[in-house]
């Protein structure tokens, strides 16, 4: 086992037993190094994964604090002093304010509140009739998904699907997942009863998301997409595939599905529309296989539904009009055009850097001498996911969805200041 990881797994210990709570200050990297006699480069890696992971968060000019496991200080911004600081967000993946239409998803809010009748009665378990029919079109069309409406289950945000499918798929109790980074999902699972491991082709339930397996974005190949469907259909493992992320494949033109390569029904697709349209937008949706539906069916009298009726009225209209393809293809364009103004930002002013553009077009390479630490871009305002920083090598990935446009110039200064260890 690599050290660092040792030094991972002393801290995650204490504060999943509670030794350390939400809010307490750790040891600095210089105590660390001296209470455990290891490396500064290795106490270093340690928290980056930490902070990774959720477990603590850094605080400019004061140190690291536990964020309760679950990445509640990263999320609430409000509370957050180092939030309140960050200037340029290239860590989140959140959207800016010219990718969305907001008046026009306004005047179908309002459509869908005049239909008063409707609104007076709880939204079914499955969802919206009417959206599941227009969500089954959509699929098919886009990812040749082919699954009735029956089949399809609408929520508010993956993780609500995810307790369904727990109580769906019961009679397994072993789950993987590719790494450690999806706290929600895990939690979910092991809330559930279930076994949690990563990357465990023995395990009954496999969760993927082929469109961004990765921090970099990495995209699975479609020789790997064969086998994990081969691999489900010879086991019976049941493949969660989560298709975050696809719609962004600018590089490449998008990879078949594994629903529409499998062949054998013990693959359940996920879709959302929180990178499309915006994330306060929290409609989701699942594609369950034909065994997993009639479970469905026998227990939906004790489900409810989690998404707002009124979103669900107004999605409806606004894929049916078309609007959901216009708005694809639409941000493709705005943030192909503002990654690669940020790529070429970055090659003009730290040409030492190496910096290459993701497969799925949405995050920045960059691989840069370095001998500052994480504390130095929060000082300087801004958020990024730092991969290691190891040897005088900084490794790092940057997602500059939420920036306005005008903001990659000072961005990239900002960037440059650090690697350059200019703390001015």
């Amino acid at each position: 086992m690599k050290k660092y990881i040792e030094v991972y797994n002393y801290y995650k210990d204490l504060i999943l037993t509670g030794q350390y709570k939400k809010g307490d200050k750790i040891p600095s990297v210089r105590q660390s190094t001296a209470i455990l006699n290891v490396s500064k480069t290795t106490v270093q890696n340690a928290y980056f994964e930490l902070q990774a992971d959720g477990y603590i968060i850094a605080q400019p000019q004061s140190g690291y604090y536990v964020s309760g496991g679950a990445r509640e200080m990263l999320n609430e911004t409000e509370e957050s002093p180092a939030s309140r600081q960050i200037l340029y967000d290239l860590r989140s993946g959140d959207a800016d304010s010219e990718s969305f239409n907001l008046a026009l998803w306004q005047r179908y809010i309002k459509s869908a509140l005049r239909q008063e009748e409707r609104l007076l009665s709880y939204s079914i378990p499955k969802g919206e009739a009417d959206l599941r029919e227009a969500l089954s079109t959509y699929i098919r069309e886009k990812r040749n998904v082919i699954a009735s409406p029956e089949r399809i289950i609408v929520g508010a945000g993956v993780q609500p699907l995810l307790a369904i499918l727990c109580a769906l798929a019961n009679d397994r109790r072993t789950v993987s997942f590719p790494t450690e980074g999806f706290k929600q999902g895990i939690h979910t699972f092991k809330t559930h009863g279930f076994e949690v491991h990563t990357r465990d082709k023995n395990a009954e339930i496999i969760y993927v998301s082929p469109s961004h397996m990765t921090a970099y974005g990495d995209v699975m190949p479609i020789k790997r997409r064969l086998e994990l469907v081969h691999h489900s259909e010879t086991t019976g493992a049941l493949v969660i595939e989560d298709d975050f992320d696809s719609d962004f494949m600018y590089q490449n033109k998008p990879v078949p599905s594994l629903f529409a390569l499998s062949g054998a029904g013990n693959v359940v697709y996920m879709g959302s529309f929180s990178n499309v349209l915006t994330p306060a937008i929290r409609i989701s949706f699942m594609v369950l296989t034909e065994e997993l539906t009639r479970r469905f069916n026998e227990i939906e009298s004790c489900l409810a539904q989690t998404a707002s009726k009124t979103e669900q009225i107004a999605l409806c209209g606004y894929i049916r009009d078309g609007h959901i393809s216009q708005q694809t293809r639409r941000i493709r364009r705005h943030y192909t055009a503002k990654t690669r103004a940020m790529y070429d930002a970055i090659r003009t002013a730290i040409p030492q850097a190496e910096t290459t553009v993701s497969e799925n077009g949405l995050v920045i390479k960059v691989e840069a001498a370095f001998s500052g630490c994480a504390e130095d871009f929060i000082a300087k305002g801004l958020s990024v996911y730092i991969y290691s920083i190891d040897n005088g090598i900084l490794r790092a990935a940057l997602t500059p969805s939420a920036l306005e446009t005008e903001q990659i110039p000072a961005a990239v200064k900002a960037l440059k200041a650090v690697l350059e260890g200019d703390n001015t």
